[in-house]
């Protein structure tokens, strides 16, 4: 793990923004947004919060960045007005997932194979280190 980390994150970082987003100060929620839009369609604001982990009001404020510069789109639900139904704007869409496609087909080859149980044990042990990674550094601080 201590050299395979490294060199994930290596290539990660040298995936570079699309030209059409790369002026735009990106976080991973920012990532982690568009790639539930791109994979699981538009969703509700609720949903995206519930699916980022953080409360509403904080994936709201990453929606609407992201709409100002016309990278998603808000449109009112027709089943429920008072809902809002994000979803990535036709123009933005082929460099998004241009972008962040082969990244999601990677993590399907690499658990594809896997029985769900056997998912689960990689997600989890991914899920520990980040947690021990916060602890140890809160420590630290």
């Amino acid at each position: 793990m201590l050299l395979l980390m490294p060199r994930l994150v290596a290539h990660a970082k040298r995936i570079p923004p699309p030209p059409e987003l790369a002026g735009l100060t990106l976080g991973p929620r920012h990532l982690s947004l568009l790639a539930f839009l791109l994979l699981d369609g538009p969703a509700t604001v609720n949903d995206l919060a519930a699916r980022l982990q953080v409360a509403p009001t904080t994936a709201s404020l990453v929606i609407g960045d992201l709409s100002r510069k016309g990278v998603l789109r808000r449109a009112e639900d027709d089943a429920d007005r008072r809902r809002r139904i994000v979803s990535i704007a036709p123009g933005s869409r082929s460099a998004i997932e241009a972008w962040l496609a082969p990244g999601a087909e990677a993590w399907r080859r690499a658990l594809g194979p896997l029985s769900t149980s056997q998912r689960r044990v990689v997600v989890n042990a991914l899920l520990a280190y980040e947690a021990a990674v916060a602890e140890l550094r809160a420590d630290a601080g």
